[in-house]
């Protein structure tokens, strides 16, 4: 919208925005390719438990989020059956798919990145894509009819340096929207409000990152670009809501304290609830901050943390 339609509205939210169309491919190759490789749902709380163990606490806090999982450097590879395969371990085909899902689409012939990769933290939802048979449906679909325009298309045959080639030609290319100019809405002034879940098991976090930044260095830099566009990653929310962290906050008033008041938020506080019950808030700070623990008080309340 504010790509294609940037005089239609004076703020927007947009949550975990869905580009790089061809991730689900790299996941489904990963996963479902071979059925050696594929890894059974009942798998993925083992390897989430071991992600968090690996990353947990590298924030100083241990609270069973990883705030920042650019800083996680989980191998799979310490969930490698050393007996009977089970529900607690991975074989080494399963290993070897889970360090792709870790890892960045790369062209096969070039080595140059297509896109980013899902990160430690989003194991337990990754039976959105990796649970097969095919992959995520909406993207498959896309594919098939709009890409290769055959209902019978093979994504098995798919080809991450051809393929990608096809899929970004201009008539195929309608579904990632990537333009980092955004000088007509930010010539009225337009607000751009981005949040993402760090635990999206759907779209990557890191392409989020990479289209912000993307947008900032377009546009002149940070002190040019601060009071149009703001991105808050969330530690633990899932896609778009849920998930093991706080991902409940108020993003209609803050847009409007925004663009009414003119107040960019520096900060928002989520919250996180069981039951019905909050039990947890956390500050959300604006990237590239990140919310630190102040070293005293309940690690569930967001006043004894700050975003540095």
């Amino acid at each position: 919208e504010a790509q294609m339609f940037p005089n239609d509205y004076d703020g927007i939210i947009a949550g975990a925005p869905a580009n790089r169309t061809a991730m689900p491919l790299w996941i489904a190759s990963a996963a479902l390719k071979d059925k050696d490789s594929y890894i059974p749902t009942s798998k993925y709380p083992a390897i989430h438990e071991a992600a968090l163990k690996s990353c947990d606490a590298l924030d100083g806090v241990k609270d069973g989020l990883i705030e920042d999982p650019r800083q996680c450097k989980f191998d799979p590879k310490v969930l490698l059956c050393k007996a009977e395969d089970n529900a607690s371990c991975l074989t080494a085909p399963q290993v070897e798919a889970a360090r792709k899902i870790y890892s960045p689409g790369k062209n096969p012939r070039t080595g140059k990145e297509l896109f980013p990769s899902l990160v430690p933290g989003t194991e337990l939802g990754w039976g959105i894509q990796a649970a097969g048979p095919d992959p995520s449906a909406n993207i498959f679909d896309h594919y098939k009819y709009v890409v290769y325009k055959d209902p019978h298309w093979d994504w098995r045959t798919f080809d991450f340096d051809k393929g990608i080639e096809r899929a970004e030609k201009p008539e195929n290319n309608v579904m990632n929207a990537t333009d980092p100019d955004l000088k007509e809405f930010f010539a009225h002034n337009g607000k751009l409000l981005l949040y993402h879940g760090w635990s999206d098991p759907q779209v990557a976090t890191l392409n989020t990152i990479k289209y912000y930044e993307s947008v900032v260095g377009t546009m002149g830099g940070a002190s040019k670009t601060s009071n149009n566009i703001r991105l808050f990653l969330e530690p633990g929310m899932g896609h778009c809501r849920g998930g093991e962290g706080p991902n409940v906050f108020d993003k209609v008033g803050t847009r409007e304290q925004w663009v009414e008041k003119g107040t960019a938020p520096d900060q928002i506080i989520a919250s996180h609830s069981t039951n019905g019950k909050v039990d947890r808030t956390r500050p959300l700070c604006a990237y590239p901050k990140i919310a630190q623990y102040k070293g005293s008080g309940s690690i569930d309340d967001a006043a004894n943390f700050v975003c540095k």
